[in-house]
């Protein structure tokens, strides 16, 4: 991704100066060390980078390891829209909820992903769980 451009996520701010501080590495013009996401929410966010870009490696290392799939692959010809983080709770120092919805737009076809998504803190590093999905 372009240095200069805007952050997927929606975080109205430059992709380095949002998400690319934490993505790092083949996301970035110049690689660069994958730092921790400072809480739920931004892992969110930057996830959701991750799957604009389609950047498996970072998404399999930001998915505690409990739930996390051996692979990941990425649908042919899906284009992602948007984000919008409608909560972040921060349940305890350790544990998070973050409910977002996902825009996207596969064949033609509008999707919607709307998740409530949990969120665990270990060593001083979040990760992702697995989540909840609603209906629209």
């Amino acid at each position: 991704m372009h240095t200069r451009a805007p952050c997927p996520c929606g975080g109205n701010t430059l992709f380095t100066d949002c998400c690319g501080r934490w993505l790092g590495g083949a996301a970035q013009a110049e690689p660069a060390e994958c730092r921790p996401a400072p809480d739920a929410a931004a892992l969110m966010r930057s996830r959701y980078s991750a799957f604009v870009l389609g950047d498996a490696p970072y998404l399999l290392a930001t998915w505690h390891a409990s739930t996390r799939p051996p692979s990941l692959s990425f649908e042919a010809g899906l284009r992602w829209l948007g984000l919008q983080v409608r909560q972040h709770q921060l349940i305890d120092a350790n544990h998070a909820m973050v409910e977002f919805v996902a825009r996207s737009k596969l064949g033609g076809r509008a999707h919607r992903l709307h998740e409530i998504s949990r969120f665990v803190r270990e060593h001083g590093r979040w990760f992702y769980v697995d989540g909840d999905l609603k209906s629209a």
